[in-house]
């Protein structure tokens, strides 16, 4: 045999013992792998479900929702019934009353925009 044909077999050995322990590796890579991507979803869920817990101690219930509504509308409609004794006041019986009238009425849109608001976010999309 010729040096240059003994060269020849011994890279085609060479190659398919390379080739054959790549196949042989890869199993136990992609083995090693997926025990990882595991061990990381392990401690995620572990992560998730303590910010859960956390998320559900400070949430507020529905009926403490509506509660807060309830006293907000109250509030609005004293607001806008005292808005509107004072506009009467002003104009049928000419009393000076125009600064606490305004302050009054800008309280009423105050509160009644936080309501709307509050209201929205709290119940859209029901």
């Amino acid at each position: 045999m010729s040096l240059y044909r003994c060269l020849k077999h011994r890279i085609a050995l060479v190659s398919a013992l390379l080739v054959l322990s790549l196949c042989l590796a890869m199993p136990f890579a992609h083995a090693q792998e997926q025990q990882r991507i595991d061990d990381t979803l392990e401690v995620m869920e572990a992560f998730n479900q303590e910010a859960l817990a956390q998320q559900e101690a400070y949430e507020v219930k529905d009926e403490v929702k509506h509660k807060i509504l309830f006293y907000m509308g109250i509030a609005l409609l004293l607001l806008l019934c005292s808005t509107a004794y004072l506009g009467v006041s002003m104009v049928v019986f000419n009393k000076e009353v125009f600064v606490p009238h305004m302050i009054s009425a800008g309280l009423t849109v105050t509160l009644g925009i936080a309501h709307a608001v509050t209201a929205i976010v709290w119940f859209f999309p029901f």
